[in-house]
């Protein structure tokens, strides 16, 4: 059994992405080349925005968002301790400081309520976490962002495919970053991002950043990196896209299915009113995760933890001053969370053995 399964996914779609790929190998616009742009309009549409850009990585496209705004030296950034290291490094890459609150225990998601008491006159940004899959409250996050003049970005590496009453994740904050890594929802083939937006200034400047900081070749009006998204990457996106909503409607139906058997003996995921969910993980909790975690193993069924450890807790960020007890929900969570098997190919036998697995190591604590 796979944790996530890449390889039947790609024997699904393997004569239209081998097609894509060959057309680029045929032209050798290696570096962006037209499936590059045609990626960009396709994912705008979809998203529902005026401008999509496509970046070398999910974590290049938060860099870039910060550096468009032109966050740096001095500034906060307000963000979350759980979540994949990215979110706050780049924040201390472009020299402002992450200003981390806690999360809602239910969704792990920003707790929006602690929102207003951490903007001080050096936030410069609000950098909520589509975690799991599904997002936060961006109606009351957005509305709390303008009273103070706030750009939010919305990061959303594992959200892409969702939706919040109706609006699709990475078209309702002032700019949205998402990932292509092979893993998540909507993945390539290695290493991608791509950020949303509907302000042509933003958009301008974020491409600029990507492409060494200028907007004409050879001619550096700020500085930039080498952020840009490789042709092939796009090739293998535009050939699995005609079947990404399809994708969407598998996880949102495995999702359900593995709530509905495993409510009663473990937490599982609790969906905002009006959100949907893209399980990029489904994941649960549990007293004592690694045990359940060896069980689980002994029985056949992969697991994974994300996140074992919280940001604040890490060593690069001890200097923020922060300390184990800072942030309660999120450490507790850290300590409980396991995900289990989950993407568009599972099969329901695998769902009954993952979902019987559990249920015996659970009973038997």
């Amino acid at each position: 059994m796979q944790f996530i399964d890449v390889q039947t996914q790609y024997q699904a779609y393997k004569e239209a992405i081998d097609q894509r790929m060959k057309q680029v190998m045929d032209h050798g616009r290696f570096i962006m080349g037209p499936e590059v742009s045609e990626i960009e309009k396709t994912l705008a549409a979809y998203v529902g925005v005026k401008h999509c850009i496509t970046t070398a990585s999910g974590t290049d496209s938060l860099e870039i968002a910060l550096r468009a705004l032109e966050i740096g030296a001095g500034d906060e950034v307000i963000t979350v301790p759980f979540t994949w290291i990215s979110t706050a490094e780049v924040i201390a890459q472009v020299g402002a400081t992450p200003v981390f609150i806690d999360i809602e225990a239910s969704t792990y998601n920003m707790d929006v309520d602690q929102l207003e008491s951490a903007i001080t006159s050096r936030t410069k940004a609000i950098m909520p976490v589509s975690l799991f899959g599904q997002m936060p409250d961006l109606d009351r996050i957005n509305m709390i962002a303008a009273q103070h003049g706030i750009p939010v970005i919305e990061d959303a590496a594992q959200s892409f495919g969702s939706t919040q009453n109706g609006k699709r994740s990475c078209s309702v904050s002032t700019i949205a970053s998402t990932s292509f890594f092979p893993a998540k929802p909507f993945g390539c083939f290695g290493d991608g991002g791509a950020l949303f937006t509907n302000d042509d200034q933003l958009a301008e400047e974020m491409k600029a950043v990507r492409n060494h900081g200028g907007k004409v070749r050879h001619h550096h009006t700020i500085v930039g990196m080498n952020g840009r998204f490789d042709t092939l990457q796009a090739a293998v996106l535009l050939g699995k896209f005609p079947s990404f909503e399809n994708e969407v409607k598998a996880r949102n139906e495995l999702g359900a299915r593995y709530s509905s058997r495993l409510k009663e003996c473990c937490q599982t995921p609790d969906i905002h009113p009006g959100n949907t969910h893209v399980y990029a993980q489904y994941t649960i909790r549990a007293n004592d995760r690694d045990q359940l975690a060896a069980k689980l193993k002994g029985s056949g069924v992969p697991t994974a933890v994300y996140y074992p450890k919280c940001l604040h807790e890490q060593p690069v960020f001890k200097p923020l001053g922060y300390a184990y007890g800072s942030f309660p929900v999120a450490e507790q969570a850290s300590r409980e969370v396991i995900s289990l098997p989950m993407h568009p190919f599972l099969q329901e036998e695998d769902q009954n053995q993952v979902v019987s697995a559990v249920k015996e190591a659970l009973e038997a604590n």
